[in-house]
């Protein structure tokens, strides 16, 4: 009896906090913390039980309100500044500390109105949905480009979220063009989709492990279709990966070129790693978080079998820090003298959340504790400050450190993946909470 009390009070403070975040009222929140101190349900000495999690998630949805409140003031006055209206979403912050937008055909374009849509899912705020509304319709034109395999990322992080959140069917019709002009640069030689267009002379058809990302869209389309085209593709393109990607310890190589005669791969080796033969963390990450998407949609025992290697690969690595936020290259020897990424940490937890579900208790005990503690770390030392850093979430995060390219700064895609992250945990809870019942 104690334990439904309990969870049913857990309950009906996830929805107060939900209500205080969506009508911008902290007071009402702080009251119903107080609440349920008071009645003796909620743990109030240092341990992190489920839930203070809680409590603290609804703290950093707070936090995450007011900053891309901000980051939407930001982003206004920098497009009235540029002059350029093809300029649709914050990126991240240029050296001069000014904002860094992108245009719709960045493949980065989605991420910050996926953000917003986060807002409106843990909150239910029209407010939120009507943000989300403004910087997501932009893109739509975007569902005819051919000339990126990154649509997942642009779309299926904006317009996914929002049809998912909303079922609007114009929402529906959008992915679908996406997953078709996706579709056209899949290879039956090759058995994959072409990632990128230039470097012509160096590469035939290149492949990088980031692309495992975009099938979401391709295995949502063919559910939402019935046309097992697309899943097929998603599936195809998968096992080429499975097969050529990863390296006898399961780590990943970036970028894997395949010859378009033959559909054999002839160079393996990375583009913004330290070297062909290192371990680029986000790339690790996108493989962690693609593999255990695609067992989510196939249930193929291959796919969960490595993700959990890759995920053992990673936390097993001697130079991965104490707070679980890896180098941006795991093998880079400047190590611990090189700059963190934040994104490859938020990447990484989300994943692990799912992949929580999916794996045997004791393996899933491990992948939540390892996620927890990144959340941990990135919540308390790595969060900008309220009001700060053009409203961006999370600092420290490495887009490409060989170029020099947005290196230790905020990134939009970490914001998105990390509020990702906390809503997945919360959803786990909750759902031990309902067993417990």
């Amino acid at each position: 009896m104690k334990k439904k009390t309990i969870s049913i009070l857990i309950i009906l403070f996830i929805i107060a906090g939900g209500y205080a975040l969506s009508i911008g009222n902290s007071t009402h929140l702080t009251k119903m913390r107080g609440i349920l101190y008071q009645s003796g349900h909620l743990c109030m000495d240092s341990a992190k039980t489920d839930c203070n999690i809680l409590c603290e998630t609804n703290r950093i949805f707070a936090f995450a309100g007011d900053q891309l409140n901000y980051a939407i003031k930001c982003t206004q006055k920098a497009k009235q500044r540029s002059g350029d209206k093809s300029l649709v979403a914050p990126y991240s912050i240029n050296k001069d500390g000014s904002l860094k937008l992108v245009g719709p055909y960045d493949w980065c374009s989605g991420f910050f109105p996926g953000s917003l849509w986060q807002m409106y899912a843990y909150t239910h705020s029209k407010y939120w949905r009507e943000e989300a509304v403004k910087y997501t319709c932009p893109l739509e034109k975007v569902k005819w480009y051919k000339s990126t395999h990154d649509l997942g990322f642009m779309l299926y992080c904006s317009f996914g979220q929002a049809y998912r959140l909303t079922k609007v069917q114009s929402y529906k019709e959008v992915l679908i063009q996406a997953a078709k002009s996706l579709s056209s640069r899949y290879s039956p030689k090759v058995k994959a989709i072409r990632s990128w267009d230039w470097n012509r002379d160096i590469w035939q058809y290149p492949v990088i492990i980031d692309n495992m990302l975009n099938l979401e869209l391709l295995f949502w389309a063919s559910e939402a279709t019935g046309d097992s085209l697309y899943y097929n593709i998603a599936v195809n393109h998968a096992n080429t990966t499975l097969k050529n990607h990863f390296r006898s310890d399961c780590s990943s190589y970036h970028v894997v070129d395949y010859d378009t005669i033959t559909g054999n791969a002839r160079f393996k080796g990375t583009h913004q790693g330290y070297s062909d033969a290192s371990v680029w963390s986000r790339g690790q990450a996108w493989g962690l978080y693609g593999f255990t998407m695609c067992y989510r949609f196939t249930k193929n025992p291959a796919y969960l079998n490595q993700a959990e290697k890759i995920a053992d690969f990673i936390f097993s690595q001697p130079n991965l820090p104490a707070d679980l936020i890896p180098y941006w290259d795991m093998k880079d020897p400047g190590i611990p003298n090189v700059p963190k990424d934040a994104s490859a940490a938020a990447v990484t937890a989300s994943a692990l959340y799912e992949l929580s579900a999916y794996a045997a208790h004791g393996k899933s005990v491990r992948y939540r504790h390892w996620a927890d503690t990144i959340l941990e770390n990135l919540s308390k030392h790595y969060q900008a400050s309220p009001g700060t850093n053009q409203g961006f979430l999370l600092l420290h995060s490495t887009a490409n450190r060989p170029k020099n390219s947005q290196v230790d700064v905020p990134l939009s895609y970490a914001d998105y993946y990390y509020l990702e992250a906390l809503i997945r945990r919360s959803k786990l809870l909750q759902e031990g909470f309902e067993k417990e019942k």
